[in-house]
């Protein structure tokens, strides 16, 4: 099989400058669905990193504790408590794209949540324990981009870590076949992996980014250019190659110590080249 090495410079048509004349509505509104009691941190990274690459507009779904938090520390995202998944209704109509599960939990909120979103048929980006949750049921669908690490690889495949590391495009491939959708094997050589075992290989990134909440990062990056109305193969490549390259540029002051955050300011100068 071919493997597409990812290149910034074929993107280039899709990230054109602006017309003078555009407003907020033209790019999109990400809603970001997670962040479970004790779990904040995850959906603010996500939804700062889909404002970073250029969305219009970007809502949180939360618990209710958390909303008036995040709010103060980043105000031009829309924080919204949530006490049960009926109350996402009004949040899932306005969304042009939904990011789910970054600090979503496996609680019973977690779970009624989950179920809510997927009967929405939004375009989803998918991550962290909404993967766990989706590795209990077999349900695929076509228009999400799916972005497991190796051990959820394992857990929706029903394998041991060792085993799907040991071959990563069969595991990223056998993902895909499964939930269909396109597959985001995160890791050393991230995989994407779209409709019929069209693969591509990222070779950016570097150890600095083995921290916690780059998954968060990658998962708002990639809603926020399909907020912005970039195909869903074309935002998964893009934002894994656009995430990586923000972390090759933010280990320049050095890997040991690097955190998700220290990406931001690097997304915002990629997605304006």
């Amino acid at each position: 099989m071919t493997i597409e090495k990812l290149q910034l410079a074929q993107f280039a048509q899709y990230l054109k400058a602006r017309p003078r004349d555009c407003h907020k509505g033209l790019f999109g509104h990400v809603l970001v669905v997670g962040g479970d009691t004790g779990f904040s941190g995850a959906v603010r990274l996500a939804a700062e990193a889909a404002l970073r690459v250029g969305a219009g507009l970007v809502s949180v779904a939360t618990r209710p504790e958390h909303a008036i938090n995040l709010n103060l520390v980043r105000p031009e995202i829309m924080c919204h408590g949530i006490n049960n998944a009926k109350e996402l209704a009004p949040l899932l109509a306005k969304a042009t794209v939904v990011v789910l599960g970054p600090g979503l939990g496996q609680s019973s909120w977690a779970k009624k949540i989950w179920i809510r979103v997927l009967k929405s048929k939004k375009p989803l980006v998918v991550d962290a324990d909404a993967l766990n949750l989706l590795a209990k049921k077999r349900i695929s669908y076509a228009n999400w981009v799916l972005t497991p690490h190796p051990g959820e690889a394992a857990r929706l495949l029903q394998m041991k870590k060792e085993i799907s590391q040991q071959d990563r495009l069969s595991a990223a491939t056998a993902i895909q076949k499964k939930y269909k959708g396109i597959a985001v094997l995160k890791g050393a050589g991230t995989l994407v992996v779209e409709e019929n075992g069209i693969a591509a290989l990222c070779e950016a990134g570097n150890p600095g980014m083995a921290t916690a909440g780059m998954g968060d990062v990658l998962s708002g990056v990639i809603g926020g250019l399909i907020a912005q109305g970039l195909l869903l193969p074309i935002a998964a490549k893009l934002g894994v190659l656009v995430h990586a390259a923000a972390g090759d540029l933010a280990a320049k002051e050095g890997e040991r110590g690097m955190i998700a955050s220290d990406l931001f300011p690097f997304l915002r100068q990629l997605v304006n080249l």
